[in-house]
């Protein structure tokens, strides 16, 4: 099912009785969700991505725009009638009911024409558990199980409908580090089996990265980038985008763009042809630094952390607006030397090194030669 959102904005009253503003946690979001795709909404707390969420299951209501279920306007449709299946942070599982009684309440819910025979709930409910991998649980109440798999049956609720959208919001952000890998390739999974369309709201990069077919990046409200997710971390659109997307985050440097060349501080690292003169900030990647003992780049480096196949050379440098450069370099080449020596030397790779105006912080691209 194709989901089209149109100028779609949420304006919540301000909290002040006497006076504030308004509070505008969706502005004008435009944006088409192919069918059979799952798209990551990612945000920091406050963006709007759960706001999103909730307009499209019905919950809460646009303050204006519009939302389309394929060619359908389910704007003002009520959210029981919107065929859609929904994942809380909490579960929100009945404690008194097995894992059988929770799967199969939405389907004892049916009214009219959509009504099922027992026989035909059963069989549904279990083809869900076995889709989720939780048929041997079935006679369980939900405080017998671990937060995993109460996440499971949570899904698996959410499906037995067979809804046409599944919205997921936050729902692994209760489990603990492994649980979330194994859980969040679960769900990828089980959406590839299914080919719902589903939408995944998460405030971790990683996450949204690591399962979503596109992601859209918010920021109090408004889209900042949509993209496949390695194209938004490849071509970052502004300073926000590139500083929320990568672990460890980018590098950010004030420097200066005059007659062609790009300054980090004193250093002039490259060539920009095509950018204006102007200041700017600078963010390189951590992988995007080649150690070259002529390269135009002097940091004084502090700390070396072995991680295996690669090294985490930990720096300062004069013009870095956070306290630590970091950079990751193959474990193959020797960066001891410099650490004895007191001041390592990088050439900057082009296409992991990002410009971006002082003042608007939107991208400023330049030619690579």
């Amino acid at each position: 099912m194709k989901v089209v959102l149109k100028n779609l904005t949420k304006i919540f009253p301000s909290r002040s009785k006497k006076a504030g503003e308004e509070v505008v946690a969706v502005n004008n979001f435009n944006f088409e969700i192919p069918d059979g795709k799952l798209i990551g909404l990612l945000g920091p707390s406050g963006c709007g991505k759960s706001t999103t969420l909730y307009m499209i299951s019905g919950l809460q209501k646009p303050s204006s725009g519009q939302i389309f279920f394929g060619e359908e306007d389910v704007t003002e449709l009520s959210t029981e009638n919107r065929g859609i299946g929904l994942v809380f942070q909490n579960y929100a599982l009945y404690p008194h009911m097995t894992v059988k009684q929770n799967i199969l309440f939405p389907l004892q819910n049916l009214r009219g024409k959509d009504k099922m025979s027992k026989e035909a709930m059963l069989e549904r409910a279990y083809e869900a558990a076995r889709l989720v991998q939780i048929e041997e649980l079935m006679e369980r109440k939900p405080s017998e199980l671990s937060g995993g798999q109460q996440q499971r049956v949570a899904i698996a609720r959410a499906l037995v409908k067979m809804p046409q959208v599944l919205l997921l919001d936050e729902p692994l952000s209760n489990l603990d580090a492994r649980l979330r890998l194994q859980t969040r390739e679960e769900i990828r999974r089980i959406q590839k089996e299914t080919k719902i369309t589903t939408i995944f709201v998460t405030h971790d990069q990683e996450e949204a990265m690591s399962i979503s077919d596109m992601i859209v990046v918010m920021k109090l409200g408004v889209v900042q980038q949509i993209g496949a997710p390695q194209d938004v971390y490849d071509n970052p659109a502004n300073l926000f985008v590139a500083k929320f997307l990568g672990t460890p985050p980018i590098n950010v440097f004030e420097g200066c763009v005059k007659e062609g060349k790009l300054y980090i501080g004193d250093d002039c690292v490259m060539d920009v042809a095509g950018a204006e003169d102007q200041e700017v900030y600078v963010g390189v990647r951590p992988e995007g630094f080649v150690v070259d003992e002529n390269g135009p780049m002097h940091c004084v480096p502090t700390n070396l952390e072995v991680m295996g196949r690669d090294v985490s050379v930990v720096a300062t440098h004069a013009a870095s607006v956070n306290p630590q450069v970091r950079s990751i370099i193959n474990s193959d080449i020797n960066v001891r030397s410099c650490m004895e020596s007191g001041e390592i030397r990088y050439t900057l790779k082009s296409h992991k090194t990002f410009v971006f105006n002082k003042e608007t912080e939107e991208r400023v691209y330049f030619e690579v030669k």
